[in-house]
């Protein structure tokens, strides 16, 4: 199946606070979406992976994706090394995506950074023909990504550009909800974190509605790229704010 756009993240739930707006509102142009984890989220302090994958699941269908994969990389110990890359290439050359989407090169959580790079890597790796990967004994054909971009987390970065996600902003909240087990979690025999109470909730909202502002609509999610954006129009940057 190939993909229009890919999101490739550590964690599942980092795509739902990251980029699901962003997906959903292309999904909706008709455009073929999908979100890989790299890993189970098995550190989690609350739930277990098996939870976590149910949750994913769920997501999923919020999000109307039409593949959610999970690679099985070790959450807290994966490496930029040969073994990771090579299972993203092959992920990479099997939905063939035009554009991915990927963490955040540097964040509080130490895996966001070190995933971003990672992932960053693999999209350049997977245009390279002598790189070889195969699936069920298929030989897989070399396929680059055109643009990787980075999607805001924790961290504020200034963004290289922002997405306009309003019409789908309940929907994205509604996804970030199916990881009941991480978002506004109940006082229960688990201990709180971070992400677990209403104040990051609101948070998430917060940032939305920030970047929104810069382009004069209600919500967006913001991205910076590695990569020089360039455009074959004018048009194409025309300014939302009226």
């Amino acid at each position: 199946m190939k993909l229009d756009i890919l999101a490739i993240a550590v964690h599942p739930d980092d795509v739902e606070l990251g980029c699901a707006g962003t997906l959903m509102a292309h999904a909706r142009q008709g455009m073929k979406v999908g979100v890989v984890d790299l890993t189970r989220g098995e550190l989690g302090t609350r739930g277990t992976p098996e939870l976590r994958e149910q949750e994913a699941l769920a997501a999923a269908k919020v999000l109307g994706l039409a593949v959610r994969d999970n690679l099985g990389l070790a959450d807290g110990f994966f490496r930029n090394d040969t073994k990771e890359q090579l299972a993203i290439i092959t992920a990479i050359r099997k939905y063939k995506p035009e554009i991915v989407l990927a963490n955040a090169m540097d964040d509080r959580h130490p895996d966001h950074g070190r995933a971003g790079k990672l992932i960053e890597d693999s999209c350049f790796l997977a245009g390279l023909r002598k790189v070889e990967t195969s699936v069920d004994g298929q030989v897989q054909e070399a396929w680059r990504p055109k643009q990787v971009y980075h999607f805001l987390q924790d961290r504020y970065h200034e963004p290289d550009f922002v997405v306009d996600i309003s019409e789908v902003m309940e929907k994205k909240l509604e996804a970030i909800r199916c990881f009941s087990s991480q978002f506004l979690a109940p006082k229960d025999n688990e201990p709180q974190t971070y992400i677990s109470g209403s104040n990051f909730f609101e948070s998430v909202i917060y940032r939305a509605k920030m970047l929104g502002k810069m382009i004069g609509v209600e919500y967006a999610e913001g991205y910076t790229s590695a990569k020089m954006i360039g455009v074959k129009n004018l048009a194409d940057l025309i300014n939302h704010t009226t």
